[in-house]
């Protein structure tokens, strides 16, 4: 078939979403498909919401392609006979985000008005889908409060070529994703003031908030924590990040409400490393078991801390963990050849 993968990309913005599409192509390939990444911009401005997702509408692939994936919304929007949504997020701030503190609009008439207008355009968008998977049970859950739509969890694989040698497990924990708010770096930063062992952290990724990065370092300087935490606000390569990860005594990801597992965890699980997450991280909790995969502590600088000291004083519980997390991976069916299977059936 000519199948074409559709995705919304914000410009200039490197994110996990760009692996779901890059790494899907290839597979799809394999299988004997002519496949089409398609990529349109969305600034996912709530003010020009509306107008966008008119755009994707607007896209009419049904002569050019046999089937369309659809991937980071608006993508779903689009019109094609045979569609199929792997679903990875609503705009958030319209759905679970609405009554939270990152919800920076004005409850008013006009707002409430445009909430309405997504909720309709995408209930009418999901129910002419073909089939509709999530990444994750969490979105799953989502979708059908939001929307009355039931979808099938699709758990998103990485590629990953474990090449060089995956060693000890050593002092460093690892926070490698996008410096973001949400994403709560500055938690990992204050639990770190908490322990009581020799423990680092190394927070890595690229950042579009100047005022939040700023906040980190002041933080680390703050509790005088120079000497135990590294930021490097950059874009990691997969080589660089597999020789960390290879080294590190474990992974940190911390997010609020994930809406997947992520990525970090589950690079980790192919290097044997356990990932340190919280329990309001949403998602991350179906990858990353207390006590089987990882540890999961209460979101509060104090139990995390003793997390990452409990790792750094038993180097075979870290082991035992990351051997989880690899097993984890498997028993969860994250595999390219059952995702391909999936989407074309």
């Amino acid at each position: 078939m000519k199948i074409g993968i559709v995705s919304s990309t914000v410009p200039h913005v490197k994110g996990g979403y760009r692996n779901f599409v890059d790494q899907l192509e290839p597979h799809l390939i394999e299988s004997g498909h002519q496949v089409e990444r398609i990529w349109m911009p969305f600034t996912g401005n709530p003010k020009t919401i509306i107008a966008e997702m008119a755009t994707f509408r607007a896209m009419d692939l049904s002569r050019v392609c046999d089937m369309v994936i659809c991937a980071r919304p608006p993508a779903h929007v689009v019109r094609h006979p045979r569609k199929v949504l792997w679903f990875i997020h609503h705009e958030r701030i319209f759905y679970d985000l609405w009554d939270s503190h990152y919800n920076t609009l004005k409850k008013t008439a006009y707002w409430s008005s445009v909430r309405e207008n997504v909720f309709r355009a995408d209930t009418l968008a999901l129910k002419e889908a073909r089939a509709v998977f999530s990444n994750s049970a969490i979105v799953a859950a989502r979708l059908r409060k939001f929307n009355g739509v039931e979808a099938e969890v699709l758990y998103p694989p990485v590629d990953i070529a474990v090449t060089g040698p995956v060693m000890g497990y050593g002092g460093e924990l690892l926070f490698v994703c996008r410096i973001e708010h949400h994403k709560r770096q500055h938690l990992a930063i204050e639990a770190i003031a908490h322990t009581k062992t020799p423990v680092r952290l190394r927070i890595a990724g690229e950042s579009q908030d100047p005022q939040y990065l700023a906040s980190l370092h002041e933080l680390v300087r703050r509790h005088g924590l120079q000497n135990k935490i590294t930021i490097d606000s950059r874009w990691i390569s997969e080589g660089e990040k597999g020789s960390l990860l290879s080294q590190a005594l474990a992974a940190v990801y911390i997010p609020v409400d994930e809406d997947s597992y992520g990525y970090p965890p589950l690079e980790a699980a192919h290097y044997r490393r356990a990932t340190v997450t919280v329990e309001d991280a949403g998602g991350v909790g179906e990858l990353v078991v207390d006590g089987l995969s990882g540890l999961m502590a209460k979101a509060d600088p104090q139990a995390v801390g003793a997390a990452f000291d409990r790792l750094w004083l038993d180097r075979g519980l870290a082991e035992a963990l990351g051997r989880g997390a690899q097993q984890r991976v498997a028993e969860m069916n994250i595999d390219w050849r059952h995702v391909v299977s999936r989407l074309t059936a």
